[in-house]
Formats: C-alpha cells, sequence, structure tokens
C-alpha cells in the first residue's frame, strides 16, 4: 500500500484524505450543508457529511461487509481484521488501532489536570507552575534586578546571565 504525504509530513492512504487534510491549514470554510448550515473546508468533507442526513455510507468492509460514509473510517475499521495497530505510546511502548484509542490512553500517563482549562500534565509540578499562569503569579524574584518568574529554573538561569555562566536550563519535574 502507498501513500501521499502533505507538506506538514502527514501521510495518507486516500487522496481524499489528503485533500480535506490541505484544509486544516486554511481558515475558510466555502462548502456548506443545505439541511443543517454546518460549513466545511472542502468538498469531499460536505459530501461525508451529506451521508449523516441521507444514511449513505459507500466505503464497504470487504471482511465483514460493515458500511462507512469515509475511506479513513473504513481504514481504521480494517485494522481490526489484519490486528495492524499503527498507533504508539511514547510513553510505554502500547499499541493501538486508531489514533483516538491512542489519545484516550496517553491521557491517563497525564494524570494531573488544570481544572480551569482541562490541559493536562505528567507530574504535579508542571501543573502547580501552569497554574502560576492563569493568576500571572510569579513566585521567583531575582532581588538584584527585580525580575520575576514562574519557575526556579528559569530564575536560575536569569542569575547565569548575570554573572556570565552558561545559560543552558537544565531539570524538568
Amino acid at each position: 500500500m502507498h501513500g501521499w504525504t502533505f507538506n506538514c509530513g502527514k501521510i495518507f492512504n486516500c487522496t481524499s484524505d489528503l485533500n480535506s487534510h490541505k484544509w486544516i491549514h486554511i481558515e475558510e470554510k466555502p462548502y456548506q450543508c443545505v439541511e443543517c448550515g454546518k460549513s466545511f473546508k472542502c468538498n469531499s468533507a460536505l459530501t461525508s457529511h451529506k451521508g449523516s442526513h441521507t444514511g449513505e455510507k459507500p466505503y464497504k468492509c470487504k471482511e465483514c461487509g460493515k458500511s462507512f460514509t469515509h475511506c479513513s473510517h473504513l481504514n481504521s475499521h480494517k485494522r481490526i481484521h489484519t490486528g495492524k495497530k499503527p498507533y504508539q505510546c511514547m510513553e510505554c511502548g502500547k499499541t493501538f488501532c486508531d489514533n483516538q484509542s491512542l489519545i484516550r490512553h496517553e491521557r491517563s500517563h497525564r494524570p494531573y489536570k488544570c481544572m480551569e482549562y482541562g490541559k493536562t500534565f505528567t507530574c504535579s509540578s508542571s501543573l502547580n507552575t501552569h497554574k502560576k499562569t492563569h493568576t500571572g503569579g510569579n513566585s521567583y524574584q531575582f532581588m538584584e534586578c527585580r525580575k520575576t518568574f514562574t519557575r526556579s529554573t528559569t530564575l536560575n538561569s536569569h542569575k547565569r546571565t548575570h554573572t556570565g555562566q552558561n545559560s543552558s536550563m537544565h531539570g524538568m519535574c
């Protein structure tokens, strides 16, 4: 099987998926559904959407006969039959049939969640640092120049600019 690539590096098995993807780089949505008024960036996305109103599912699995509204949904489904799991978690190595399952799984590796924005983090110190951005809370101040910082590592890096030492930052959580 071969694929098509786009400038951003993404690879697609269906030319219609490639053409649909091109439009995410453009804000304009010129194709509108006459049934519900929803707008789309490309005609193929509108055509797929129309199937939600008509019930039309032109992409059929040869293995089990199940039908789909879009070829990308069929391609994901085919992996059930082949056992292929191309999406891998970089944290633990577990593999998945589709990207949505991988995303759900990866959230389990990021148990610390900001209740205000929903952003997740792998460690509590990263969440605490993030929370300071909501309030503008700069809790680390360098008395020599009165500059304030949200992270102690950034403060330490800044101190080195006054002494002329290497200012590269080290360390995570």
